[in-house]
């Protein structure tokens, strides 16, 4: 696991080995082991490395293949690195080292961009072509490594993350409205966008080829839900043990020291359990917990912990959130406000003191169908066909705005159903996933950013990956919406932040492509059957998992926003919210943040996900946008 970065000098002279330093030196936390830069008349790259195969200087980069006419960076595993070195050694390439780098080297020397439908893995990497004066950007299928490019007027810089760009000179932090506006609905800014107007991030199974003549960005895959399997239960349910046993098993290849998050769900319980079955020796397992009774899950990680006999690491969030949040924060270039993010912070640095690499269970829900989302839907869906189309636009958006006026949850809900009810399924999910509802957007946007944003919407977003599915039905529909938006902007941006931030690498085996495709091929039923979520997944995990744990309510890795706005956050909120003249308040009106501030300091309404949507944008503005004042 790494951070890389590099420019282009094709159309733009700007650039030295002072240059490569600076970006290198401002992602060292992806990468404290190692550094190294290249740089000829075309290109400068750079990289800092987490030694985690090979640990010798043999694999550091960047990396030369064997003729030194290609030079990588690599960022990630390559899971089948082994049997691709072998493929490629029968067909005469030899190997100066046992890193999976030096293998896409040569793989990339045999096929080219065709390299890559080869490759199983999370990664993002630059290949420096000599010969034909190209350079070649990919990142992973499902996303799980980032890759952020500058392009403005013939420059050309990328990195692993934005710092590593904004460490150049003169790069212009011009931000980009309707990425606010995105961020304030989803709480992070959608792929291909960043919150910078000249900065953008590849997305994921897209490569990128530069030249003297521009840049060009193709999609290599996608992820289809039309080729349903017509095997039985009991067959698929025996292809997904063997495959996870397989994805898992090749996730545990280190030269460094290995564990699991545990979080005492379904995901995190089963990656331990067939960890435990594939290891001779214990399994070092990390919990985090909330000393709040209803956000804590430390007590059924602690079970699966006992069963397994693993060596068990636990760490409890004891109010202490306010002195670390600006440090936490730091690490996400633009806005970002899932707010466990501070839970994988602190999960991640505590794993970090025992391990160097840790398995974890995210893409379980996304997969297979495990968030509550997906049982709110189907009763909504099941509601709306019960109302003739005309009743439910004519009355249900009246009777929205009479319950929305309700105090507390209530309220919200029955507001949030009603408008979802008044809309066609597609919009109806953007609307119940919403973190901002429309209506409190109007009321703190300031008139000339609701002019200057007209006619743009964020639900555009969602429902083009809506409409771009291949799916037999509604629910394939919003699984493969939900991995191409949700799991992709937040949760693994989430966990790649938050691990790297602790040098830590996180490996997901439920993320292998494989299982992707093959939970594609699985008629919806089998994912969710008469309201119980993940059902083939659970199926497969049953042998390892109690019952109590297993068909549990689903927490996730919640935190008490609402408490922490009236306790914890309020003083370090109260200076950042209402006593800033810049950032927040360029957007919104200052005196309903005060108003809302106020709502919910008096119980009158809870607004714990908006204020602390409100409190990341500025401390985000606060860090990284503000410098363009000073230095231009």
């Amino acid at each position: 696991m790494c951070g890389i970065a590099g420019f282009s000098l094709f159309n733009h002279q700007e650039g030295n080995e002072a240059s490569l330093h600076a970006m290198h030196q401002a992602i060292v936390h992806r990468g404290p082991d190692a550094s190294g830069s290249y740089l000829d008349d075309y290109v400068g790259l750079c990289h800092r490395r987490l030694s985690i195969l090979d640990l010798s200087e043999a694999g550091n980069q960047p990396m030369y293949s064997a003729d030194n006419n290609l030079v990588i960076v690599f960022n990630g595993e390559i899971y089948n690195f082994l049997e691709l070195r072998a493929e490629l050694e029968q067909q005469g390439f030899t190997f100066k080292s046992h890193t999976d780098t030096e293998v896409i080297l040569a793989l990339y020397a045999q096929e080219g961009v065709k390299c890559l439908d080869k490759l199983n893995g999370m990664f993002a990497f630059a290949l420096w072509d000599k010969s034909k004066q190209e350079l070649f950007i990919a990142r992973d299928r499902l996303g799980k490594k980032p890759l952020y490019y500058f392009s403005d007027n013939g420059r050309f810089a990328f990195g692993s993350e934005i710092k590593a760009i904004l460490a150049l000179q003169d790069i212009p932090r011009e931000i980009r409205l309707d990425a606010v506006h995105d961020f304030f609905t989803y709480q992070y800014v959608p792929d291909p966008k960043s919150i910078f107007k000249h900065i953008h991030k590849l997305p994921p199974a897209h490569y990128l080829v530069l030249n003297k003549d521009g840049f060009s960005i193709k999609e290599y895959w996608d992820l289809s839900f039309k080729n349903i399997t017509r095997e039985n239960e009991a067959t698929n349910n025996q292809k997904l043990k063997a495959l996870l046993e397989k994805v898992t098993k090749q996730r545990m290849i280190s030269d460094v020291p290995l564990g699991a998050f545990l979080s005492g769900g379904v995901d995190s319980s089963g990656v331990v359990a067939m960890m435990a079955e594939a290891s001779d020796k214990p399994v070092k397992t990390c919990t985090i917990g909330f000393d709040n009774k209803e956000f804590n899950e430390a007590e059924f990680a602690r079970e699966i912990a006992e069963k397994y006999h693993t060596e068990h690491h636990e760490f409890t969030v004891n109010q202490n959130v306010a002195e670390q949040l600006e440090h936490i924060a730091s690490f996400f270039d633009e806005p970002f406000a899932d707010p466990s993010l501070v839970p994988t912070f602190f999960v991640s640095e505590l794993a970090r003191k025992a391990v160097t690499v840790a398995l974890a269970g995210d893409g379980g829900d996304e997969m297979f169908a495990g968030y509550e989302k997906y049982t709110t839907d189907d009763i909504e869906n099941k509601l709306r066909n019960k109302f003739p189309e005309s009743v439910r636009k004519l009355i249900f958006p009246r009777l929205a705005k009479i319950v929305g006026a309700l105090p507390g949850l209530i309220g919200r809900k029955g507001k949030s159903l009603l408008s979802s009810l008044s809309h066609d399924p597609a919009m109806g999910f953007f609307i119940t996933n919403s973190m901002m509802t429309d209506d409190m957007w109007s009321k703190l946007v300031k008139p000339e950013v609701a002019a200057a944003l007209s006619g743009y919407h964020p639900s555009q977003y969602t429902l083009d990956m809506y409409n771009k599915a291949d799916g037999p039905d509604h629910l394939s529909k919003i699984l493969y919406t939900d991995i191409k938006t949700y799991m992709t902007g937040d949760i693994l941006v989430k966990v790649d932040r938050m691990s790297m931030a602790n040098s830590l690498e996180v490996r997901a085996p439920i993320l292998d492509y494989q299982v992707a495709e093959f939970a594609a091929t699985l008629p919806s039923s089998q994912k969710y059957r008469d309201g119980e979520k993940k059902y083939l997944l659970k199926e497969v995990f049953k042998p390892f998992i109690p019952d109590s744990l297993l068909y549990r309510k689903k927490m996730g890795f919640s935190t008490p926003l609402d408490e922490w706005f009236r306790g914890e956050l309020k003083a370090l909120s109260e200076s950042r919210l209402l006593q800033r003249d810049k950032g927040l308040s360029d957007v919104f009106n200052t005196t309903v943040i005060n108003s809302v501030w106020q709502e919910h300091q008096s119980r009158t309404k809870d607004h714990g996900i908006v204020l602390w949507s409100m409190l990341m944008y500025q401390m985000w503005y606060d860090r990284y946008a503000v410098i363009q004042e000073r230095t231009s």
